[in-house]
């Protein structure tokens, strides 16, 4: 009996809480539709990408002129819609992807997650022998294999040559750094997430000014 009573008690509230005509109640139902549509979204994305981050966006030049600031790139597994291919491999198969052989990876630099994720074409895969003999060892701790990556726009590969903050040089890149392989770009949407609090902000004032309307006109026609 007491499940019954809170079943009802429960279905009423909703009821209430969604013919409510109150500014508050009314503004929060909109951010409610806001965040499951976005949620949505992001499931949708995630089923299809196989992995997440499943968009990035391009922040800077050194995939010029192949992909380019503000561009929105989809990200997909590495194994997703064939294999991963370097530009070595892409070479001698003939397979390219955004105007060059190979496929373009998006990895985390040393696996550290406190920077944004670097966005680069995979040159070729060497390993640990490889990484010695090259003279790439004397860059790093503890030497290991991985991909060689680099930008488009760039003179250099980024292993041994590009150093973050707080992360130190660029190690060649292991499997599980890797987030996955650009897909697709969209050009210029990629603005919207480097703005997302901007749009969020917008989007509130919106609603509010929307849901002001109504209750305005309501008022009116009353």
């Amino acid at each position: 009996m007491s499940d019954t009573n809170w079943l009802q008690r429960a279905a009423s509230t909703l009821a209430a809480f969604r013919e409510s005509d109150h500014p508050a109640v009314s503004l929060a139902r909109d951010l409610l539709w806001v965040v499951a549509v976005v949620g949505g979204i992001a499931l949708i994305l995630y089923l299809f990408a196989g992995t997440w981050p499943a968009v990035v966006t391009i922040e800077s030049e050194s995939m010029v002129p192949n992909m380019n600031v503000g561009d929105l790139v989809l990200v997909v597994d590495e194994d997703r819609f064939g294999g991963l291919t370097t530009w070595a491999e892409g070479q001698r198969t003939g397979y390219s992807s955004f105007g060059n052989y190979g496929d373009v990876i998006v990895y985390r630099p040393n696996g550290a997650d406190s920077v944004h994720p670097i966005i680069h074409r995979a040159m070729t895969y060497v390993d640990t022998a490889a990484v010695e003999e090259s003279g790439l060892a004397q860059f790093y701790e503890d030497p290991h294999g991985g991909y060689i990556t680099k930008g488009d726009n760039n003179p250099y590969i980024d292993q041994g040559n590009l150093r973050i903050s707080g992360v130190g040089v660029v190690e060649p890149v292991k499997e599980e750094w890797i987030v996955g392989k650009a897909l697709v770009t969209v050009p210029l949407i990629g603005y919207l997430p480097l703005h997302l609090a901007e749009f969020a902000a917008v989007v509130i004032v919106v609603i509010i000014i929307h849901d002001f309307v109504l209750a305005r006109r309501k008022e009116k026609e009353e």
